[in-house]
């Protein structure tokens, strides 16, 4: 007996998925080997957060090279028994490299990392020369 059954798709269907299976409409990422990243900019700095559940903290490790920044994890490969067989396998436990170039308003040495919850958070403070100012009146001579 199986645990997912499969059954034949008609021509035009099949044509209509291939058609839609593009690069125009990426699918899901749930078995990308490189993991999705939410990038924001706030006014005292960039937040880098990426969806890596499944690991520890000690599994990553983070570079910064002049002004690009790598993230990378590896998990050793899980060996099943041999007396395991899968009717389908979605997911598998591998490595990742992310580089990201970092803009000049980034302050090297307060970069800081966090993983909670599947999250890698890491947060890129912002040079003080480059935080918004106050207005100032200046007065005129």
């Amino acid at each position: 007996m199986s645990l997912v059954q499969f059954r034949h798709r008609p021509l035009a269907t099949s044509i209509f998925d291939e058609f839609f299976n593009t690069d125009w409409f990426p699918a899901p990422r749930y078995n990308s080997p490189v993991p999705a990243v939410n990038i924001q900019e706030g006014e005292q700095a960039f937040i880098l957060e990426l969806a890596v559940p499944g690991k520890s903290k000690n599994d990553f490790e983070i570079e910064l090279d002049q002004d690009v920044l790598s993230i990378a994890a590896e998990a050793a490969n899980v060996e099943n028994e041999p007396t395991n067989t899968f009717s389908r396998k979605e997911f598998n436990y591998s490595a990742f490299k992310r580089a990201f170039t970092l803009p000049d308003s980034v302050d090297p040495s307060k970069i800081k990392a966090k993983y909670i919850h599947g999250i890698l958070r890491v947060e890129l403070p912002k040079r003080e020369e480059a935080l918004p100012q106050p207005s100032k009146r200046i007065a005129i001579e």
